[in-house]
């Protein structure tokens, strides 16, 4: 998945291709990310309705253009124990949709207009949640000025927009449920061939399903950031931020009340030699009602690929730890705040949230075919400490397990395969179960299933 924040290989791999002969671009989950001027060569409309991805709006200059586009995503999923059936929430079968359409107005090499629509709906779901259903509203729709300097490239957006950075683990566009996740923001970056600077102040997009078009700014929550990348040792990524997250009305099992975060996040990661590594730690301070907070996680995904034997499997391991709250009432606050974690990044069943959490995955993914991609798992859970609660997807306690029970909280196993039928459709299939521990189990929770089945459509 594509990330605005993870740029500065993706940069210097765009500037080594930049000589090559121009190519169809990829459909990627960031649809503003594309750029279709290569389009201007008649040669390369080679697809149905190319006319389209390409308007030509001044002969004088092939970068006046308007490029249109589509994405349709469908998934069947079924949980038969959404929560781990603590609340009594019965097995759960549905269909989830997300169609958008964009369009993509450059006026000149500098300047562009990107508008995307967004209709998602959820079909037979018992429960509905804030990120599963939202019906004809806007998503994206934001100012962009880019220019070339001899000393690097300048960009600045303003409008309501996305951004996602390094594996999404803490701040991303949250591709796994059905609503994604955008921000009114002003976002600036100074770009060279190793370093990058960015700067964004912004209000998450508050979402309603009222009526069309009803979303707003969320006015209870600000999150600003300054964060600086650097290209080291070859095409290793360092990066580091800072981040000031504020919000009305916080609400903890042990505390209330407006909250400000300091958040000091690091992060490298790299390949070389068959290894691959990506490692991340975050720091969070600052206040919820009148608690202090001091609150920490960590993440690390290893692996080695065997490039020379058939299906090139590559044998992974993905370690995981935030902090919790380990003494009630003592005036400090140890739950992790995950921000705007991704869906994906632990698995699809949202049986796993990032806040007090201990997390060991072992992983072996092959390519029988090309296109093809076959992974399995298995995920093993404890609580970093058994003050605080379970927590679940984005970061819900989980009734009846804080100051109960074990750290162990159980193991999952998981199967996910994904496939490119061709380049405009992918196709996925990811199975979980999940063995509850003597916690939940004494909570009233037990063993948990999902399934998801996606197919997703580019244009």
């Amino acid at each position: 998945m594509q990330c605005s924040g993870c740029g500065l290989a993706l940069l210097l791999g765009s500037v080594a291709q930049a000589d090559e002969p121009p190519s169809r671009p990829a459909i990627k989950a960031n649809r503003w990310q594309e750029d279709w001027s290569v389009l201007q060569d008649p040669a390369l409309r080679t697809a149905p309705l190319d006319s389209l991805k390409y308007l030509s709006l001044s002969e004088a200059n092939p970068y006046t253009y308007l490029s249109l586009g589509a994405t349709l995503r469908e998934r069947f999923e079924m949980n038969d124990a959404p929560g781990f059936g603590i609340k009594g929430v019965a097995r759960d079968a549905y269909l989830i949709q997300r169609f958008q359409v964009h369009a993509d107005l450059h006026l000149n090499q500098n300047w562009r207009l990107f508008t995307q629509l967004e209709d998602d709906r959820a079909f037979d779901k018992t429960t509905l949640g804030g990120a599963d259903q939202d019906r004809a509203d806007l998503r994206l729709a934001f100012l962009e000025y880019s220019r070339t300097l001899s000393a690097g490239t300048v960009k600045a957006r303003a409008g309501r927009q996305d951004f996602a950075f390094d594996l999404q683990r803490f701040i991303s566009s949250r591709d796994g449920p059905n609503v994604r996740q955008s921000f009114d923001a002003l976002w600036a970056d100074w770009e060279t061939a190793n370093w990058r600077f960015i700067g964004l102040a912004s209000h998450p997009v508050q979402y309603y399903d009222d009526h069309a078009f009803d979303d707003t700014s969320n006015s209870d929550l600000r999150f600003n950031m300054l964060r600086v990348e650097r290209l080291v040792a070859g095409n290793n990524e360092l990066s580091a931020y800072y981040a000031r997250y504020q919000r009305s009305d916080g609400r903890y099992l042990d505390a209330a009340g407006d909250e400000t975060r300091h958040v000091f996040d690091a992060r490298l990661g790299g390949a070389a030699l068959g290894y691959d590594w990506d490692i991340e730690g975050m720091a969070q301070s600052g206040s919820v009602g009148n608690k202090d907070i001091r609150a920490w996680a960590g993440g690390s995904r290893l692996g080695y690929t065997f490039a020379d034997l058939p299906w090139t499997p590559r044998l992974g391991l993905q370690a995981d730890i935030a902090s919790g709250d380990r003494h009630a009432g003592d005036g400090t606050v140890g739950t992790f705040n995950p921000l705007f974690p991704n869906g994906y990044y632990f698995s699809l069943a949202g049986y796993t949230g990032y806040s007090n959490l201990i997390h060991f995955k072992p992983s072996i993914t092959v390519k029988p075919l090309a296109g093809l991609s076959v992974q399995t798992a298995i995920g093993l859970l404890w609580r970093q400490t058994t003050e605080d609660a379970v927590y679940t997807q984005p970061n819900i306690a989980v009734a009846g397990t804080a100051g109960a029970g074990q750290r162990w909280t159980g193991a999952y196993g998981q199967l996910r395969t994904d496939y490119a039928f061709t380049p405009n459709l992918t196709g996925a299939i990811e199975a979980v179960h999940y063995d509850v521990g003597q916690s939940l189990r004494q909570a009233g929770g037990h063993d948990s299933n999902y399934l998801g089945v996606e197919l997703k459509m580019g244009w």
